[in-house]
């Protein structure tokens, strides 16, 4: 296993981690504070807290999985060179812990505060069940042969003479990308119909985009220190993850700042629930002027 350079790199490639953990982990609050505040959910799209679950959940399997296995580990030095580095930090997997349990919390939230006319739409309910269904099929190819390199590369190509213990974590990988890929366009349609994106935290958002960065920041350091690029080629997940989340996180930046600047949700019909939403604020009997004064 290959060893750090230099030292300043390498508290460098620990602060950025640790700094990314904070932005990404400090970033879901201001949504469960937002959430507890107005005791509702309206204007957060369901869809995209259950398709960032199933993301996240992927993305733990994958981070312990390439951290504390020594089976995935020894696969992994086998495929990229005994001279290359993990590229899962001690960061990461705390991040991932963290996102399950806070993004579980926001799940609670959903079942017990006002959301209107929002629910789980047929199509994110069909994707998550695919996902999981994807990767029991992935598991039981991969099992017969301990095949758990290929399970985990599963996002790059499915090579069947690389079957190895590597495979399991990758392959979870590949599923938090696909996920990250789709969660966002919930949210973004609906800010988009609704020309508004009120309801969601924007605090959320620059959080996030500043963690995408500090992520990238993170590998092209520990790049630099070895002199090599494969820290990217070989973490194609992690590389496309940090810009697939700044690319959406602009573009709801766009949304809040500049296409949809305080503006106010559009109020469904569904959403009146009582009499007195549809009676006028003054009534036109009591204030009727006499025809003969």
């Amino acid at each position: 296993m290959a060893s750090w350079n230099s030292i300043q790199l390498e508290i460098t490639y620990r602060v950025l981690g640790w700094l990314t953990f904070t932005f990404w982990a400090v970033g879901f609050y201001p949504q469960v504070f937002l959430n507890f505040r107005r005791k509702s959910v309206v204007g957060l799209s369901i869809d995209f807290v259950v398709l960032n679950w199933t993301k996240h959940s992927s993305y733990l399997i994958y981070n312990a999985s390439l951290y504390f296995s020594s089976a995935v580990q020894k696969q992994y030095f086998e495929k990229y060179g005994y001279g290359e580095m993990i590229p899962v930090a001690a960061n990461d997997v705390a991040f991932s812990v963290h996102a399950v349990f806070v993004t579980s919390i926001i799940l609670f939230q959903i079942a017990i505060y006002e959301r209107g006319s929002q629910k789980v739409s047929k199509i994110s309910i069909g994707i998550v069940f695919g996902v999981w269904l994807f990767a029991a099929v992935c598991f039981l190819v991969a099992l017969p042969t301990h095949s758990w390199l290929w399970l985990i590369s599963i996002f790059k190509y499915i090579r069947y003479s690389y079957l190895s213990f590597l495979c399991i974590a990758v392959s979870f990988y590949s599923i938090q990308v696909f996920m990250t890929l789709i969660k966002y366009t919930p949210q973004a349609y609906m800010n988009f119909i609704r020309k508004s994106t009120d309801g969601l935290s924007i605090f959320f958002i620059l959080l996030d985009l500043s963690g995408g960065v500090g992520s990238y920041a993170q590998m092209a350091v520990q790049s630099i220190d070895q002199d090599s690029w494969v820290n990217f080629y070989g973490n194609i997940g992690k590389t496309l993850l940090s810009l697939i989340c700044v690319s959406f996180d602009l573009l709801f930046i766009c949304q809040h700042y500049v296409l949809y600047p305080s503006k106010k949700a559009l109020i469904s019909p569904k959403m009146i629930t009582s009499k007195e939403d549809l009676e006028p604020l003054v009534s036109s009997d009591k204030h009727q002027v006499p025809e003969n004064v």
